[in-house]
Formats: structure tokens, C-alpha cells, sequence
């Protein structure tokens, strides 16, 4: 089977959790509701408890407030620190919201590290947190699937744990990350695998690596996601403005260390750009986008999956 035949199914997203916390309800429904009226398949929200230097937002609570204000559409969190939090509570969060808005969420989870002084702060070593979030993501399924936990581990003990409800339909988990330790995490826990600055070439090998390492665990990863920083607008310049404005002011890196990996320009422009990972077997594309205004962003990227959608037939 083809790429392209394989991802007849494909899923476009808006990432937009600047914009879900105002306080102006109305702000909030209308914006989600210009998505799903657009055709958007999901929102997807991020999780930072405090990056560089303060800035932050909770991953379950912008979930939370998509998910309650919106009767239909799905949300994404990619990704959520899971490694800093205890598995009891990221349980408890996770299966509440399912009861909110069953088979609506989608987990996604990741180490972190751009930002070391966001882990130590958080009461982390940075040097286990990948053993830290292995441990966790073990008993965060066992206690999503309703299961008594008895545990005694490096980080975490736990005496006849449960969470109940379990959620119905499942959540499921897909793992952030690039490298080794990405591939070997999803091919164990995860659901899938969500990529962020990875070119499509790297994307595709790691896919084929995660599927190769799944199968000799007998297990089959089935989404594979890619979250993508785009500027877009009529005007080419202005789209690698507004991106590159954006893009320094969250990573203090100036534009031309993210040009690869971030596209800007028109919404035919930026498809083309996307094909790339739609052939390199990505069912998932999120686009963090920077427009002139949140409406534009949204009108942008439903032209740009109406855009991919008909590249596929």
C-alpha cells in the first residue's frame, strides 16, 4: 500500500492554545466554532509549567475548556509533561475528562527539555526523567484500564491503587520525541507517535523504526502525527514575519534556525510544503500557525487541508 493510499484518513488540526485562554467566553466558542465549522478535525493544545522563564499553560485545562465548550470537536494535548506530574493524578484528570467528552481526547506525552530549569523546578532531575516518564506511562496504563496497582519502583509506590471509571472509549496515548528513546517508548506504550521539528525524511525512518520495533513486542502503533509551525497569509514576506516574530519570542532563536522545519506562505504554498510527511505516512498534521489574527488562522488552515485533502482524491 502506498503512503498516499494510506492516508486517505488524513486529519488536519489547529493549534491554539493562546487563543482559548481569554476570558471572554464567547471569544473562546467562537473561535472553535469557525474550526469545526471549517472542517477542522481537532484543536490541539500544549502543556508548559513554566518555560523559559515563566510562560506556561496547562495541557488538561485549555483540554478542558475545548472540550466544554465545544460539542463535537476532538483535542489534542501535544504533548503533556507527563514525567513531572504522579501517574495517580494524571489518571484522575484523564479519566474525568473522558467522562466529559467521551472519545473526544487524544494524550499526547512527552519528556520536555528544551528548558532544563523547567524539570529542576518542578522538583525533576533532568538526567531521569526519561526512566521517570517509562515508570509512569507503565502505571498510567494500567490505572486508565481500570486495574488495581500495587507498585514499588525508582520513583513511584503505589498499595492497591485504582481509578475509576475507567474511560470508554479508551484515550489513547501517543508519545512526543525524536531520537532512540522516542522510537523504543512508542513501540512499548504508546498508541502512536507525534513528531515536531523533524524534516520528512526523518519522519519517515523513524515511523518505519517505531513500526519495526512495535512488531517485535506484538504491537501495532496506528497514528502517526506531526505538529508543524507555519506562517500563513497572501503575502508570502508577511507569513515569514509573523512566524519567525512568533516562533523568537517562545524559543529566543532567531528565524533561520527553524526555516527548515517551519514553512511560510500562502495556503498553496504551505500544502506543498506539507505533502512531503502526507508521503512520508503521516495520518496527523497539526499546524501551529501565525496569522494576522486568529480568525485568519483558521480561514488559512481550512484552505490548507481542503488543499491536502484533494492532493489524496
Amino acid at each position: 500500500m502506498s503512503s498516499k493510499e494510506a492516508t486517505v484518513s488524513l486529519r488536519i488540526g489547529l493549534s491554539a492554545t493562546d487563543a482559548l485562554l481569554v476570558a471572554d467566553p464567547k471569544a473562546r466558542r467562537a473561535l472553535l466554532d469557525a474550526a469545526a465549522d471549517a472542517g477542522l478535525d481537532h484543536i490541539t493544545v500544549g502543556d508548559h509549567i513554566s518555560f523559559h522563564g515563566g510562560t506556561g499553560f496547562d495541557g488538561m485545562v485549555s483540554a478542558t475548556s475545548v472540550l466544554s465548550t465545544h460539542d463535537t470537536i476532538s483535542v489534542v494535548i501535544g504533548v503533556y509533561l507527563l514525567g513531572l506530574r504522579h501517574p495517580m493524578l494524571a489518571a484522575r484528570q484523564i479519566a474525568t475528562l473522558a467522562q466529559l467528552a467521551p472519545g473526544r481526547l487524544v494524550l499526547g506525552v512527552g519528556v520536555g527539555g528544551e528548558d532544563r530549569s523547567e524539570i529542576t523546578n518542578s522538583g525533576v532531575d533532568p538526567r531521569t526523567r526519561g526512566r521517570r516518564m517509562d515508570e509512569t506511562l507503565t502505571l498510567l496504563r494500567a490505572l486508565l484500564a481500570g486495574d488495581e496497582v500495587t507498585h514499588s519502583g525508582e520513583f513511584c509506590t503505589l498499595d492497591r491503587a485504582r481509578i475509576l471509571p475507567s474511560p470508554d472509549p479508551a484515550v489513547p496515548i501517543i508519545i512526543g520525541g525524536r531520537g532512540e528513546a522516542a522510537i523504543e517508548r512508542t513501540a512499548a506504550h504508546g498508541d502512536g507517535w507525534l513528531a515536531i521539528f523533524a524534516t520528512a525524511s526523518r519522519f519517515a525512518q523513524t515511523r518505519e523504526k517505531i513500526l519495526a520495533a512495535a512488531a517485535e513486542r506484538g504491537r501495532a502503533p496506528h497514528t502517526f502525527g506531526v505538529n508543524v509551525w507555519c506562517g500563513l497569509d497572501e503575502d508570502p514576506a508577511t507569513a515569514d514575519r509573523l512566524v519567525g516574530e512568533q516562533m523568537q519570542a517562545l524559543y529566543r532563536l532567531p528565524r533561520d534556525k527553524f526555516r527548515h522545519l517551519a514553512p511560510a506562505g500562502t495556503p498553496e504554498q504551505v500544502a506543498e510544503w506539507l505533502s512531503s510527511y502526507v508521503e512520508a505516512g503521516a495520518d496527523t498534521i497539526t499546524l501551529i500557525p501565525a496569522a494576522r489574527s486568529h480568525e485568519a488562522a483558521v480561514e488559512f488552515v481550512a484552505q490548507v487541508r481542503a488543499l491536502l485533502l484533494d492532493s489524496l482524491g
